[in-house]
């Protein structure tokens, strides 16, 4: 038998070491002690009752959350993204035309695009003119889009998908919880988020609710969707979407990612959406209050179309963004961002999601920037 050629390694020897910080940049965000003990609940077997029964509450969570009667209801097992290739792969077909409405990084794709310009939005007429264009088999908009800190306006949008037999796919990653949304109201036929911003929960389950409509076309494709692991066919029956008496083993879902977004969603249904949208709306005015005060500018200029739950700041003049978030990092254990895609350079980026959405945090964060602004070099060129 040969030797071992690969030995421990030694940095496994060492215990490890997370340092406790303050997560206000655009996700994730920190996670409550409630649900962190929620999620080290002993494992048991994915395929067991008890976990069914669990799966069970998170669907009636996430229909209240997004304000949806779909049956079609789940938490696919990943991130966002995992959502958006779940929605894509399952409704589109080789030939399909997509839309992607280009409001910042999280609205591009390799398909025809509309665009608006960074900061700002698109208005019912601009969609219309790209959907009466291009003809696509599904549109695709992020609601709240955190590169730029721009709340995408909905009303209205869906009607217009529906006039042209297109479906309307939503990313609500960033606004969910935060925000005002109404799936069935608003007409939007897939909608996904992430359990990491406003849900206050450890990344790696991404709830996605499918309308009627969209199941139409979902179950009646040409061909197999390019994913067995997001197949709908099979998470449909995993999650007890589908009415059949017996559930089909399809992957080992993470199980304790499963209790801690159950109680993620325990909470939000707690306080109550419309006390979780004033609350964020409130602490957003607060916070752009203040920024203001200390003579910063907010790169959204239109208020109505202000995420509350992520904000853009113009970046100071005259300072290297990088050094601002490196020394608040450093100085105050504080995350904030910088750009990401069009906004790179442009603007600093603030997430108050969830718990962390307080005036007491706005404080903090004001204070924090006070700080670097003062201490950071301000180039006089």
């Amino acid at each position: 038998m040969p030797s071992l050629s690969v030995p421990p390694p030694k940095c496994l020897q060492k215990p490890l070491v997370v340092p406790h910080r303050h997560m206000f940049g655009p996700g994730p965000s920190n996670v409550p002690p409630r649900i962190l003990e929620a999620g080290a609940n002993p494992v048991i077997g994915h395929m067991h009752p008890e976990i069914f029964e669990i799966m069970s509450d998170i669907k009636s969570g996430i229909q209240y959350m997004f304000q949806t009667q779909n049956k079609m209801t789940l938490a696919v097992s990943g991130t966002g993204h995992t959502a958006m290739e779940c929605a894509i792969f399952n409704t589109v077909e080789p030939g399909d035309s997509v839309l992607a409405a280009v409001n910042g990084i999280w609205g591009s794709a390799k398909v025809n695009t509309i665009v608006a310009p960074p900061g700002g939005y698109l208005t019912n007429t601009d969609i219309e003119k790209a959907l009466s264009k291009h003809r696509p088999a599904l549109f695709f908009l992020a609601h709240g889009e955190s590169s730029t800190g721009v709340l995408h306006p909905l009303d209205g949008i869906g009607q217009l998908c529906h006039k042209y037999n297109c479906l309307f796919l939503v990313d609500s990653v960033a606004s969910i919880g935060g925000t005002p949304l109404y799936m069935d109201q608003q007409e939007m036929d897939i909608l996904y988020t992430g359990s990491q911003k406003v849900l206050n929960a450890p990344p790696g389950t991404a709830p996605i609710s499918f309308s009627e409509r969209a199941c139409q076309k979902v179950f009646n494709r040409r061909t197999k969707p390019v994913s067995f692991f997001l197949d709908l066919n099979w998470l449909a029956n995993y999650w007890g979407c589908d009415d059949k008496p017996t559930r089909v083993y399809h992957h080992t879902g993470p199980v304790t990612a499963f209790y801690s977004l159950r109680e993620s969603l325990a909470v939000l249904a707690e306080e109550g959406l419309e006390n979780s949208w004033e609350r964020h709306e409130t602490v957003a005015e607060y916070f752009h209050a203040g920024l203001e005060s200390m003579g910063l500018k907010l790169f959204v200029k239109e208020k109505v179309t202000r995420l509350p739950t992520v904000t853009t700041i113009v970046a100071p003049y005259g300072y290297d963004w990088k050094e601002i978030t490196s020394y608040i990092m450093k100085t105050h254990n504080l995350e904030i961002s910088g750009g990401l895609g069009p906004s790179v350079g442009l603007v600093l980026r603030v997430g108050l999601m969830g718990c962390n959405s307080s005036k007491a945090n706005v404080d903090m964060v004001l204070a924090a920037l006070r700080d670097a602004l003062k201490h950071c070099h301000r180039s006089k060129v």
